[in-house]
């Protein structure tokens, strides 16, 4: 797995475990830190990433990448890649969580 590499993460809740989608920032050994993705576009937030469906990026529905949605996760919880990030995805998503973590 790499930076912009979109995975499935099991995502436990109240009555089972669930998949959801999530974008890589980083992977380490033991580790992955994502960001979680959701079709539920009512929820933009400034500093959020649009994504609309392609065949690359594996997804069904326009999409948000929620950037304040970070996450240090066990590599153990990726049960499959999904698809990918475009170039200009990956570009955009970068300028973003640099807003969010004042660093520009």
């Amino acid at each position: 797995m790499a930076k912009g590499d979109i995975v499935l993460i099991t995502f436990p809740d109240l009555s089972s475990s669930k998949l959801r989608p999530a974008v890589v920032l980083v992977e380490t050994n033991l580790d992955l830190t994502v960001c979680f993705i959701t079709s539920n576009i009512g929820w933009q937030e400034a500093t959020d990433v649009p994504l609309s469906p392609t065949t690359t990026n594996g997804l069904k529905k326009l999409s948000l990448i929620k950037t304040s949605k970070i996450a240090t996760l066990d590599r153990s919880l990726a049960k499959g890649l999904l698809g990918r990030l475009s170039d200009a995805e990956l570009s955009y998503l970068n300028t973003k969580l640099k807003i969010l973590l004042q660093l520009a």
